[in-house]
Parts: structure tokens; sequence; C-alpha cells
């Protein structure tokens, strides 16, 4: 018991406090910074949460190294700090939303949370340069990638589009003409939505491709044009 408290206060006396306060410091700092961005997005998991997920991983690992080499446990030291990567993923899955077939938000918040666990271990463990290259990433791609992604991917939109025709006579033509104007795939015959007997349901996915102007009520405005289409929305 009194090496034990012994060993206690030489670990205390060895530059541990400004080490401990350095890591402490940086990971509200680095878990701060990437909160804000996603708080500029109007995200519920922003600054505080990030500051706190990347506080609370800096400490779980800081607490293994504690409990191993001062307090002398046998064990691996990043063994508790290991929970934090999959009990992350409870936090994480909170945040994310699936609003339609197309159409899921919080992806990047909760890789953010889990990149800024990560951050917050490589700090609790003293590897600085591991921690502030991710940290840099981290805020370059969650800040400025959004743009170059956003030119990437909006020419590949894609979007569901539902539409009602008056019998089961037109479903070849409006098949045909579905797919020779819109490069529509997934076509699906379903049953009415409006209960409506006789009528029938069809169901695509249409793919924007280069055609930035094509959006689903654009389109829904020209189906409904066709004598054989009762009415068009977007399927969600």
């Amino acid at each position: 018991m009194a090496g034990a408290i012994t060993d206690f206060f030489n670990y205390l006396n060895q530059i541990r406090f400004w080490d401990i306060l350095l890591r402490v410091v940086l990971a509200l700092l680095m878990g701060g910074v990437i909160g804000m961005e996603r708080g500029k997005q109007g995200r519920a998991a922003g600054m505080r949460t990030h500051i706190l997920v990347c506080l609370g991983a800096a400490l779980t690992a800081m607490t293994g190294e504690f409990v191993h080499y001062v307090l002398g446990y046998d064990g691996d030291p990043l063994r508790v700090a290991a929970q934090v990567i999959s009990g992350i993923g409870f936090l994480g899955v909170g945040t994310i939303l699936i609003k339609g077939r197309f159409q899921i938000t919080g992806l990047t918040t909760a890789a953010g949370l889990w990149a800024a666990a990560t951050i917050g271990i490589a700090l609790g463990t003293g590897f600085y340069l591991g921690a502030v290259m991710a940290f840099l990433a981290t805020v370059l791609t969650m800040t400025f990638m959004h743009r170059f992604e956003y030119r990437v991917t909006h020419k590949n939109t894609r979007f569901g589009i539902y539409l009602e025709i008056s019998g089961t006579e037109h479903i070849r033509k409006i098949h045909d003409y579905l797919v020779e104007n819109y490069r529509v795939t997934d076509i699906q015959v379903t049953p009415p939505r409006t209960g409506i007997a006789n009528n029938v349901g069809i169901e695509a996915v249409v793919h924007a491709y280069e055609n930035a102007q094509l959006t689903p009520d654009t389109m829904s405005r020209k189906l409904e044009e066709l004598d054989e289409v009762l009415y068009s929305i977007e399927s969600i």
C-alpha cells in the first residue's frame, strides 16, 4: 500500500501536471473547433457535444495509462479507451435521420463525433503529432471538402417520382416515355395511392445526370401534361 502511495506522488512530481493539462486543453480546443463547424450547419451535435466527446475520450485514455503505469495493474492500458470507439456509435446513431429513400442527414456529424473521439484518445496517450494531423484533416474535410463534394456529385443527383395513371392499358406507353425521356430505373407498378378503382400507380428512380434543371417539381409538371397521367409527385 505504501509503495503504491509513493508511486502515486512520484507520478505527480514528474512534469505530469502540465502534460495532463496540455492534453485536456488540446482536447477542448480541437473538439470545439470540429463541433463549431457542425453548429454553424444547425446540427444538434455542435461545439459542446464535440468538446465533451473529445475530453471524455482523452480522459479515458489517460485513466488507462494511470491505472497501468502508476497503480501497476496488469493489462492493456488502452483497453478501456478502446471501448470509446464502439460506444461512440450509440451517440452517433442518434444524429442520423432518414427522411426518405434518398434523404439521409447526420452522417457527417456522426463521423465527426467518431473522429473527435479518436483524436481525444490520441491526445490522452500523448500522441500529439497524430492528433494534430488528424485534427487538421478533420477540419479541412468538414469545412472545405463539402464544396468540392458538391461540384463532383451534384450532377449525379437522383430522386424518386410517383405518378398515377388512369388505367392499366397505359402502363407500357408511360413506361417507354419515362425510359426514353428521363433515363429512369427501378420502375414499379403499385396500387394507386388515391385508392380510386382502375387507377394505377407507377414509381421510378430518376437520375438527373448532367441535367441540373431536372427537379421533382419540374418533372411532375411535365408528366401531368400527359393525358394518361392524373397527377405526379416526388416519392420519398
